[in-house]
């Protein structure tokens, strides 16, 4: 067994060898972290591409061939940051040591654990009998951690544990928000007298006072002095940690910018303090206290930055709070309750009323209602019986049911869920290649106009020069941090694609996010996506002298002998409704006709209308009904009873109740509708009439409709394709953007850029609503963040002193700094708000509601399961 200092993920790359590993970063605080620490990975050999998310704070990563864990980690190391704790399979190990009675056995166990290859850190918990083990990038063997245990007289013992990625990368970040909070309230303790002593000076004429002749200017400059040192040596040395070697590497970051600012700043008025004869004459001021008020500033904004990130990342937590913590297994013939994780597939498991189903499988025995909401975004509950699917992280409602466990661990449609998600939210978006090829150069650039600004102050500055050039060259820095730029792009695409996951709505590439939005053409298949998927009978019209119910027993027995789907549907409807079918005798097939048989003493004939008029029998009477059902593209068949017509019969593939209002819908969003099918011309057209679809390409081979995408695609239009079948891969791959209807097969959810979990047509209506808002969210943190920069970097240079006598504090860019990044965040938020545009739960509910109400009912007609259908 060995410990690695990332966890493999599913390959998500085109090719078969490609590998994809995600390795959480700690440390990245702006825009310009994150170039430098994909120029740093990506030097790694066998890499292929990464992609370094900021708000996300992880790096994933492509490697063409087998993944090399270890040298991702130094690389990232070596660029100055950190990879973040995690549980084992990221890096972090923990065994149970037996033994320890007091704190000389916790230095000795932490002294023989640190002397193992390989290991970076390790702490010891005497409390819970515990030790953490963290790998240096290196390979450790869980063997030679033990051998040094036992070596220091003491026993180990290896743990097992249920614990996630999520639950790892959430407590390293609850340990950065503590470190960040403890700091921030230790700066804002020791910066308040330095800022009282100084602002109060100035601001305040009795404070003013008090200072020159109950202090002294000179003391009360020592102890500002004393006091802004401990700030930026103790909760600031942070900046100073990784600002300084950036900068001797020569790729400067936001830390680099704060630790120049504020050393600076500090320096200057260090040697006011303590060397006033090495300044010209007029020129010994002191600013300790921006230099303390910017560390407390910045660290306000971490961590103000920290708890909106969390904020953001809510999603993922909520779908993992949805997984189930302990399960009923039966092992040899006797309920056992087990952990979560040590579910293994086969496990016959017990679901009691009001739990949650804790992995995928198939019911065995028993049934239920289960809420699968959380899943599919559906109101209401769904049957289950023996038989049927059963998903992990669903409710059971008023039942008890056993079932056999099919899936488990990382295979379950949740963690498949939330895998999705997270690939999603690290996504980048094209429109983040313009702030990749920003932020390159941003920091340098900053630093080279801060010099500038120096000079020319220093050069053409009024008295005192020297003054003047500090204070405005350090208001450059420090407002022109990068962070807003950083998070712009990546904090809408967190909430937006965690917002679409709590709507049934999963992107599966965040890329889809910006190019669903520029479709203009949607493109659905017809079978499963506007259908139902299965032949139902739809329509029975009896004659004069005949009822409903006795015609549809007849017909239902005589069709027990067909194997054809639409006999299978009419035994369905009939089974469904409660008639009695008997078995029938002396049974006939007609080929291209239809059937014969004898129910009991009644002579039964159902087939085609040239199978009556062969039979001798006059179909006229049902000429307007047989019309009606054309113009619906429905074929109609006939029955006839005891020698006379008796009904005449309709099965289709009825269009799913919630279709015709996503199409109104999609027009609304002023996009062209085009339907793919197989169906014949007059059939499909028929469809198309009822539905209002703009354009129809017919009698589509299966292997046909990656040419009808192309066609759609004449003139330059974008499009985006609608399937659920293994026919439909090929087009959900070609298109624009493929959006698969959940409820259909692994390959076509594969092969889809969006899956739609409900299988609910209205779920393209909201995925494109929600791109939309999305991409705006992102521009208007663009548009902030760059203008931000674009409008004030000028302004803290001193561009506007000349005409107005106003320059800008460092205190004051630092504020506005801040104030940027904590905006970008804040909008971002708001795409929690998100309302779906059609298809909110409560109106699925007043839906299902009205349908099955006695006066929704259309005579004559069978109405199809509205649950079923969604």
């Amino acid at each position: 067994m060995a410990l690695l200092i990332d966890e493999e993920r599913p390959e998500t790359a085109s090719s078969s060898e490609n590998t994809t590993i995600s390795v959480p970063v700690l440390g990245m605080t702006c825009a310009s972290c994150v170039g430098h620490v994909e120029k740093a990975v990506a030097k790694v050999p066998g890499v292929s591409s990464v992609n370094v998310n900021l708000a996300t704070e992880r790096a994933d990563v492509i490697f063409s061939g087998a993944p090399d864990e270890a040298a991702v980690a130094k690389a990232i190391k070596s660029a100055g940051y950190d990879v973040a704790d995690a549980p084992a399979e990221l890096g972090i190990l923990e065994l149970g040591v037996e033994g320890m009675t007091c704190a000389s056995c916790v230095g000795h166990v932490e002294k023989a654990v640190r002397s193992v290859s390989g290991v970076a850190s390790v702490t010891v918990n005497l409390a819970t009998e515990r030790v953490s083990v963290r790998s240096d990038g290196s390979v450790i063997s869980i063997e030679d951690l033990e051998a040094a245990i036992r070596g220091a007289g003491y026993t180990p013992r290896r743990i097992e544990t249920g614990s996630t990625a999520q639950d790892g990368q959430a407590q390293a970040r609850e340990r950065e928000m503590v470190s960040l909070r403890r700091s921030l309230i230790l700066a804002a303790l020791l910066t308040l007298p330095v800022f009282v002593l100084e602002m109060g000076s100035h601001l305040i004429p009795a404070m003013h006072d008090f200072v020159m002749t109950g202090i002294g200017m000179q003391t009360s400059w020592l102890i500002q002095f004393a006091l802004t040192t401990m700030v930026l040596f103790g909760p600031g040395l942070r900046f100073f940690k990784k600002g300084v070697p950036a900068l001797l590497r020569g790729t400067p970051d936001m830390n680099s910018l704060v630790t120049v600012g504020t050393s600076a700043a500090w320096g200057y008025s260090m040697v006011a303090t303590f060397a006033v004869g090495v300044l010209p004459a007029g020129t010994a001021n002191v600013y300790y206290e921006a230099a303390a008020v910017i560390v407390t500033l910045i660290l306000l904004g971490r961590y103000l930055e920290g708890k909106a990130k969390g904020r953001t990342s809510e999603a993922i937590k909520r779908l993992v709070g949805l997984q189930a913590k302990t399960a009923r297994v039966l092992r040899d013939g006797k309920p056992v309750e087990v952990p979560f994780a040590e579910v293994r597939a086969g496990d016959v498991v017990q679901v009691r009323p009001g739990e949650k189903v804790p992995v995928d499988g198939e019911v065995v025995e028993g049934s239920s209602y289960v809420d699968e909401s959380m899943i599919t975004g559906e109101p209401v509950p769904v049957s289950k019986s023996e038989g049927a699917e059963v998903v992990g992280g669903t409710i059971n409602k008023n039942g008890a049911f056993s079932f056999r466990a099919t899936k488990v661990g990382g295979d379950t449609v949740l963690a498949q869920i939330i895998r999705m998600v997270e690939q999603a939210q690290g996504s980048k978006l094209p429109i983040q290649a313009l702030v990749d090829k920003v932020t390159a150069w941003f920091v340098p650039t900053v630093m080279g106009a801060a010099a500038l600004t120096f000079f020319i102050w220093l050069v053409f500055g009024p008295a005192p020069a020297l003054t003047f050039a500090l204070v405005n060259a350090v208001a450059v820095l420090i407002i022109a941090c990068p962070c807003a730029m950083g998070l712009a792009t990546p904090t809408s695409i967190m909430v937006g694609t965690g917002r679409a996951a709590e709507l049934g709505v999963l992107f599966r590439k965040g890329e889809a996010l910006q190019s669903l939005r520029d479709v203009e053409v949607i493109a659905l298949d017809k079978t499963g996506t506007l259908t139902n998927g299965r032949p139902e009978l739809t329509d029975l019209a009896p004659a004069s002298g005949f009822s409903r119910e006795e015609v549809l027993a007849l017909v239902a027995s005589v069709e027990t002998k067909s194997e054809h789907p639409i006999a299978e549907a009419i035994v369905a409807a009939a089974e469904g409704q409660g008639l009695a079918v008997h078995a029938p005798q002396a049974f006939e097939a007609v080929p291209g006709y239809g059937v014969a048989a004898k129910v009991g003493e009644r002579q039964v004939e159902v087939g085609a209308d040239r199978f009556m008029t062969k039979l001798g029998y006059e179909v006229r009477e049902f000429a307007a009904e047989a019309e009606r059902l054309g113009h619906e593209g429905k074929s109609p068949l006939y029955a006839a009873i005891d020698g006379k017509l008796a009904a005449i019969i309709a099965v289709a593939d009825p269009i799913k109740p919630t279709t015709p209002e996503a199409i109104r819908a999609l027009h609304e969003l002023g996009l062209q509708v085009a339907m793919i099918t197989g169906d014949n011309r007059a059939t499909a057209e028929a469809v198309a009439r009822q539905l209002g679809i703009d354009e129809v390409i017919p009698e589509v081979l299966p292997d046909g409709k990656v040419e009808a995408i192309h066609a759609l695609r004449e003139g330059g239009r974008r499009v985006a394709f609608v399937g659920d079948g293994i026919n439909d891969a090929p087009a959900l791959a070609e298109s624009d953007v493929g959006l698969a209807i959940g409820t259909g097969t692994d390959i076509a959810i594969e092969s889809a850029d969006v899956v739609l979990m409900s299988g609910d047509l209205r779920g393209v209506v909201n995925a494109i609503a929600l791109s939309k808002a999305t991409i705006k969210n992102i521009k208007q943190n663009l548009f902030w963040a760059f203008a931000y920069n674009a409008a004030l970097i000028p302004v803290a240079a001193g561009a506007i002193y000349p005409a107005t006598g106003i320059l800008l504090s460092p205190i004051l860019a630092a504020g506005a700094m801040t104030f940027s990044s904590i905006f970008v965040l804040t909008n971002a938020l708001r795409l929690k708000r998100f309302r779906p545009v059609i298809g909110t739960r409560d109106e699925a509910m007043r839906n299902e509601d009205t349908a099955d109400r006695p006066d929704h009912a259309t005579t004559g007609s069978v109405q199809p399961n509205p649950v079923a259908a969604a």
